[in-house]
C-alpha cells in the first residue's frame, strides 16, 4: 500500500533523516519506535505533507507522490492523528467531524447531512464504541478517550487508508487503552493500513504485526514483532537491555522509619484510607482510571485535602489544607500532565527549576549558580542552555526539569503521578534510577502508574486502589493478574490478598 524509500530532511542545515524507508501493507499495523528525537515524528510529518523531504521518494499503491501541504496528502488517503489533538472543544463532534469541509445545500451548511453522515460513521465502529455519543454531543463534555474516537472519526469521514497514530495511548489509562486497541484492530480488518508510534512496547508487541526502530534520525531495524522481542527492540533504541528499565529494589531493612502516615483519611472521593510511606522505600500505587489514585496523591498534597481521619509528617500532626501547607512540610507532587500543572511552558529550565523555591519558603535553601546547574545535571536534563523555553525540550526532558523543581524544594516525600507518561525508554530509564537513588538518599516515595509493569518493576511494596479506597497491599515483584484482581473488586481467587 504505502512505499517510503530513501528520505531525508533537513532543518537549518541539522539532518535529522537520513535515508530511511518503510513500507506499510493494506490492513497491518506497523508500529514505529524509538527515543525522543529519533526521527519519528518528523518522517510521519513528511508522509502527511507537512513537511516536504529532501530527497526520497513516496508511493501509494505504486504512485509516486510529492506532497507540499498536507491537504494533498489528505486527498490522497493519508491521516493523521497527533498526540495533541486537533479539536474545537466548543463545538460539537459532528462539527469536528466535517471541519473545512461542511457540506452545503443551496448555499448553506446542511447541519442534518453532517449529522447523519457522522452518526452513520460512530454505528460503522461498533455500538460499544458509539455508546454514549452523538453527533450534537460537544467535545468539551468528552473524555481524552472519547475524544480521540472523534480525532479517528474524522479520518474515516476523509477516506483515509493510512492512518498515522502519534503516541495514542499516551493520555489513556491502561482499559481506555485496550478500547482503542479493539478499534485499531477494527480499522485494520476493514483494510486500513496504519502507521503506529508508540514508547510503550507492551501495547507494540500486542498490536503490531511490524515494528521499525530509529535512532538518531536513521533507519536500525524492521522486523516483525512474532520473530523479535522487547530486549531486541531495546537495543535498537537505546543500546542497552530492558533490565536496565529498573534498578535494583531496596532490601526491607533499608528502609528507615515512617515519614508520612494517614489513618482514616476520607473526602468526597476518598475513604478509610490508611497509608504508611517510610524513608527510603518506593511504594506504588496501581488501580483503574477513577478509582481514586490521583485523588489520593492530591488529598497528600493538600490540593483536595482530607476532610476526614489523621495524617502526620515527621512525626508532627498535619493534614495540609493546601498545597502551601503541604510543600511546607516537606512534601512534593509530581502530577501527571506536566504541561497544564507542572511548567511555565514559555519560561526558561532555570526559571522552571526555580518555580516552587521562590514561591514558597521551604527547608532548604534555594539552589543558584553552580548549584542549579548541579541539580539539573542531577536529573540527567539533556538541554541547550538553562535559558532554553520549557516548550521546545522533550516530553522526557519536560519531566526531568519538573522533577528538579521539586528537588530544589528539599522534599521528604515525593509523589509521582504518571511519572514517565509520553516519555521514550531511554527516559523512563533515567526517571526510574534517579527515583530509586532519591529512595536510597531517603525520601519517602510513592509512584502511582497506570502501567503495571511500572509499579511492579520499581516499588518495593504495591497499594492497589479501587472505588476510593485501599483494596489491599501487595509485596513486591507481585503478579499483574493479582494486581487487576483487587483493582477490579474481585480478589477471592488471589492468594497473595
Amino acid at each position: 500500500m504505502l512505499t517510503m524509500e530513501g528520505v531525508s530532511k533537513s532543518f537549518l542545515g541539522v539532518r535529522v533523516l537520513h535515508d530511511v524507508s518503510l513500507t506499510l501493507e493494506a490492513g497491518e499495523v506497523h508500529a514505529i519506535a524509538g527515543e525522543n528525537g529519533a526521527g519519528k515524528s518528523t518522517l510521519m510529518k513528511v508522509l502527511a505533507g507537512e513537511h516536504a523531504p529532501d530527497t526520497g521518494t513516496v508511493r501509494l499503491d505504486g504512485t509516486e507522490h510529492s506532497f507540499t501541504h498536507p491537504s494533498q496528502a489528505q486527498a490522497a488517503g493519508i491521516g493523521i492523528i497527533h498526540q495533541e489533538f486537533a479539536l474545537l472543544e466548543h463545538r460539537t463532534i459532528a462539527d469536528n467531524v466535517f471541519l473545512g469541509r461542511e457540506p452545503t445545500r443551496r448555499g448553506f451548511v446542511d447541519r442534518r447531512a453532517m449529522e447523519e453522515r457522522t452518526d452513520q460513521l460512530l454505528t460503522e465502529l461498533g455500538e460499544s464504541v458509539k455508546a454514549g455519543l452523538t453527533p450534537r454531543t460537544y467535545v468539551r463534555d468528552l473524555p481524552v478517550a472519547r475524544q480521540q474516537t472523534v480525532e479517528i472519526v474524522k479520518a474515516l469521514a476523509s477516506d483515509v487508508r493510512v492512518l498515522v497514530m502519534d503516541e495514542p495511548t499516551a493520555p489513556l489509562a491502561e482499559h481506555e487503552a485496550g478500547l482503542l486497541h479493539g478499534l485499531v484492530r477494527r480499522l485494520a480488518d476493514r483494510g486500513m493500513g496504519i502507521l503506529y508510534i508508540s514508547h510503550r512496547l507492551r501495547e507494540i508487541f500486542e498490536l503490531a504485526q511490524r515494528v521499525t526502530v530509529l535512532k538518531d534520525g536513521r533507519h536500525v531495524i524492521t522486523a516483525r514483532t512474532a520473530e523479535t522481542d522487547t530486549d531486541q527492540v531495546v537495543r535498537a533504541m537505546v543500546g542497552r537491555e530492558l533490565g536496565a528499565y529498573y534498578p535494583p529494589r531496596a532490601e526491607p531493612g533499608e528502609w528507615g522509619d515512617a515519614v508520612l502516615t494517614v489513618t482514616g483519611g476520607g473526602n468526597r472521593r476518598l475513604r478509610g484510607i490508611d497509608l504508611t510511606l517510610r524513608a527510603g522505600e518506593v511504594t506504588g500505587v496501581a488501580g483503574l482510571q477513577g478509582s481514586g489514585r490521583t485523588s489520593l496523591a492530591r488529598a497528600l498534597f493538600g490540593a483536595a485535602p482530607f476532610t476526614e481521619g489523621s495524617m502526620t509528617v515527621g512525626g508532627t500532626s498535619l493534614r495540609p489544607a493546601s498545597p502551601r501547607q503541604a510543600i511546607r512540610a516537606g512534601i512534593a507532587l509530581v502530577t501527571e500532565d506536566r504541561k497544564a500543572e507542572g511548567l511555565a511552558l514559555r519560561q526558561s529550565v532555570r526559571d522552571n527549576a526555580l518555580l516552587v523555591t521562590r514561591a514558597v519558603p521551604t527547608r532548604g535553601r534555594p539552589p543558584a549558580g553552580r548549584g542549579l546547574t548541579r541539580l539539573l545535571e542531577r536529573v540527567r536534563l539533556q538541554a541547550r542552555s538553562e535559558d532554553q523555553q520549557a516548550q521546545y525540550l522533550s516530553g522526557g526532558n519536560q519531566q526531568k526539569v519538573v522533577i528538579a523543581k521539586w528537588l530544589a524544594a528539599h522534599p521528604r516525600v515525593l509523589l509521582f503521578d504518571e511519572p514517565t507518561r509520553g516519555v521514550d525508554v531511554g527516559a523512563k530509564a533515567a526517571i526510574h534510577t534517579l527515583v530509586r537513588e532519591l529512595a536510597r538518599e531517603g525520601l519517602a516515595v510513592l509512584i502511582i502508574s497506570s502501567e503495571l509493569p511500572e509499579v511492579i518493576g520499581m516499588s518495593d511494596r504495591v497499594l492497589v486502589m479501587s472505588d476510593g479506597r485501599l483494596a489491599g497491599e501487595l509485596p513486591a515483584g507481585a503478579d499483574e493478574e493479582d494486581i487487576m484482581r483487587l483493582a477490579t473488586g474481585h480478589p477471592d481467587h488471589s492468594d497473595a490478598a
